[in-house]
């Protein structure tokens, strides 16, 4: 494999945030060196540290900003029950754990690379034949859940990338990864509060979020993001005092869409006469401020309906596919589809059942669909069993056509683990570099709100996956 061409030994550099890992002395500049020269070296590395990291004392960040090229070459060296990295300019952060080292390097300086990954494997790997470095290189974001697996009398892990390195003895995986140029290191939950049924769209400038609210005066709160990462509120799609006036309450699952030129928020909300049904607002921005239609968009006076979404066929056509809430009077859950006129406000065509809980692992319930168009076929994204507990999880189906016949993959593509309890109610959307993302809600650790969490979608064999997620430790950045 080709060294990553950051890789080069500078010497110690200065620290410009921060006081953190420690350094040697400043090589310090002739300041009679012409001005050009000197600005040539004015740019910095800034270093983000994985979770495991031993935060020295006052150091709140993650990170630290170094003067100049650093760069380090993947080494962890275990001392003790931690391990260390050697950074260029002398620098030794501990991390918790042998084979713990997670470092991202990020420079303005000259020379600097595409988003690229170096797995350096601990000295248990059982290296293949003809491949005598102890660590590879590859494009792009590649991550591990720290999960071993033993095959007796050996182990092995799987990488987000298919990579299955094995080790020799029981529970003996152990890898650093170093990301260069790939914009930091981030961690779940990306919004610390509750955030159920996050519907996340790109609108040209930013992400929006929306989320539930239940019955709160003002419905549906928003939040912006230019990096999945970091999110700031953004008001809401009816402030207090302008919820809709057939609604009543049970504000659920918002989603923002563009339809033509303009904005449309489909919901979720209890109709006067008790049933749940779907509303849509339109706005010229995503932010709003929304106009109500006036009247729900679907009621069926025998059914609740709920958890609708919107999405255009490869010729521009749009659709609309929600769920009719039959677990709530002990009947199936079929998820529904129909075309939608121009504007995203009526109906038309005729309804088809896209697909209804008949697998095991759903329950009784499938839910909260999305659909995405990708190379040739659309996929269904959704939710089964129970939202409350462990067993709500993500399934995916996929079809040739925007009302189907649909064909599930089967198993869910995502559940519990990590940590996080009762993943689901997706929004997928693509990443600030291009990659897609799952943006989701999960319960946290005292099961009092569902946060919501971020996760990579990979696409091995046309169909997709979200491999070692859900996530708790760190990430590379989307």
């Amino acid at each position: 494999m080709k060294r990553s061409p950051w890789w080069s030994v500078v010497g110690c550099l200065s620290l410009v945030l921060s006081l953190g890992a420690g350094c040697g002395a400043e090589s310090p500049q002739d300041p009679q060196a012409p001005e050009q020269s000197r600005a040539a070296l004015a740019c910095s590395t800034r270093i983000t540290y994985g979770d495991r990291w031993i935060h020295p004392a006052n150091h709140p960040n993650q990170y630290d900003v170094a003067s100049d090229l650093v760069t380090w070459d993947g080494a962890c060296i275990n001392e003790g029950s931690n391990s260390y990295a050697l950074l260029s300019n002398g620098w030794k952060p501990y991390f918790t754990g042998n084979n713990a080292c997670v470092l991202a390097l990020d420079t303005d300086c000259p020379g600097a690379s595409a988003c690229a990954t170096r797995v350096t494997y601990g000295p248990a790997w059982i290296h293949p034949a003809n491949h005598p470095a102890q660590h590879d290189d590859t494009g792009g974001r590649v991550f591990w859940d720290r999960a071993c697996v033993n095959a007796s009398p050996n182990s092995y892990a799987v990488l987000s990338n298919g990579w299955g390195p094995y080790f020799t003895g029981t529970n003996a995986c152990g890898m650093s990864f170093r990301y260069t140029g790939c914009g930091g290191l981030y961690q779940n939950p990306v919004v610390p509060t509750d955030c159920a049924d996050p519907g996340v769209i790109h609108d040209g400038t930013r992400y929006v979020a929306a989320c539930t609210s239940g019955g709160a005066a003002s419905a549906f709160p928003l939040r912006v993001s230019t990096d999945l990462v970091t999110w700031t509120s953004a008001g809401s799609i009816f402030p207090s005092g302008t919820r809709p006036s057939w609604a009543t309450g049970d504000f659920w699952a918002p989603e923002i869409h563009r339809v033509g030129g303009r904005f449309v928020a489909y919901y979720t909300a209890r109709h006067s006469s008790g049933k749940l049904a779907i509303g849509a607002a339109t706005a010229t921005s995503a932010l709003g401020p929304f106009t109500d239609l006036g009247r729900p968009l679907i009621l069926d006076s025998g059914m609740g309906m709920i958890d609708a979404t919107f999405f255009a066929d490869a010729a521009g056509t749009g659709y609309l596919v929600w769920k009719a809430d039959g677990n709530a009077v002990g009947q199936p859950t079929p998820i529904y589809g129909q075309a939608l006129s121009a504007d995203g406000l009526s109906l038309v065509g005729t309804r088809r059942t896209l697909i209804t809980n008949n697998l095991g692992w759903e329950g009784g319930v499938v839910e909260a669909p999305w659909v995405v168009a990708r190379g040739g076929y659309y996929y269904l994204f959704y939710s089964g069993n129970a939202y409350y507990n462990s067993t709500y999880a993500v399934g995916v189906a996929r079809a040739t056509s925007p009302l189907g016949p649909y064909t599930k993959a089967g198993a869910p593509i995502l559940a519990t683990g990590g940590g996080w309890v009762g993943p689901g109610h997706n929004s997928v959307v693509n990443g600030p570099g291009g990659d897609t993302y799952m943006v989701y809600h999960a319960w946290n650790s005292a099961h009092t709100a569902r946060v919501m969490l971020v996760d990579a979608i990979t696409w091995p064999n046309g169909w997709p996956a979200v491999p070692e997620a859900p996530s708790a430790g760190s990430r590379p950045r989307p």
